[in-house]
């Protein structure tokens, strides 16, 4: 108790609270796209309690991690040598999840190239959509493994208080859950949007690949280059409903 009064009353900790806090929000984008996507192919009766289950997992596994923060710390000491290259448990999971996250990302672009339909599963389709159901919840939490394990270790280079680290990521994890909905309604209202964010993920993959493998890219060139081509994309998209205003406007005079 000694300690919380401590931390509650340095200016240093909520310092050290708030800047956690943005941080893993930040890093939380890219499990929020992913989870978006991913629930936006099932039924619409099933999507929100997916993103509910998704996220109240990802808090659960980081709270459990932060449980046992002295073996994650832990998971930085190489465990394998491979062409010269030193592997830990942190980057063998950073590889496999950046793998899995590439693997996951082209499936869906050639899917969407394809021409395939995201909703073409019946609501009432029984046994296929639930196992719909459970397979994109497994697939939530293999990356939520991934970007919880990160984002923890990253936490740890930033404060030692696990009073700190534990809210921050509570906090984080709800501005996800209020987030997932208006952002995966967003997406759906927006097919464009889609395949913007499908190569997001793609490139993130391979950024865990390339940290997996001790070449660290530091994440404010990817978020940049994300900021700014979510901005272009953006005005792509008023200037396509200003086109449309325009036609239906002269379609209207023409027929008064």
């Amino acid at each position: 108790m000694d300690t919380l009064e401590t931390l509650v009353l340095d200016p240093n900790a909520w310092a050290a609270l708030a800047t956690l806090i943005a941080m893993e929000v930040v890093l939380g984008i890219d499990n929020l796209l992913f989870i978006s996507i991913l629930t936006n192919k099932l039924p619409a009766a099933h999507r929100e309690n997916a993103r509910r289950i998704g996220i109240g997992l990802a808090l659960i596994l980081r709270l459990v991690l932060l449980a046992t923060v002295s073996t994650i710390v832990k998971m930085t000491t190489p465990l394998v040598t491979f062409f010269d290259h030193g592997f830990s448990w942190r980057d063998l999971i950073l590889v496999a999840g950046g793998l899995f996250l590439v693997w996951k990302s082209t499936r869906e672009i050639h899917h969407h190239i394809a021409g395939g339909d995201e909703h073409d599963a019946p609501a009432d389709s029984g046994s296929a959509a639930q196992a719909g159901f459970v397979a994109a919840i497994g697939q939530i939490l293999v990356l939520d493994l991934v970007f919880s394990v990160d984002s923890i270790i990253t936490a740890v280079g930033m404060t030692e208080h696990i009073p700190i680290m534990f809210a921050a990521v509570i906090v984080a994890v709800t501005v996800m859950l209020f987030a997932a909905g208006p952002l995966a309604n967003f997406i759906a209202r927006n097919p464009t949007i889609v395949m913007l964010a499908l190569g997001f993920l793609l490139v993130i993959g391979m950024t865990l690949i390339a940290d997996g493998f001790g070449t660290h890219v530091p994440k404010g060139y990817i978020y940049g280059a994300m900021a700014f081509s979510a901005l272009v994309e953006g005005l792509n998209m008023m200037s396509r409903r200003a086109r449309a205003k325009r036609a239906a406007s002269r379609a209207s005079s023409r027929a008064s």
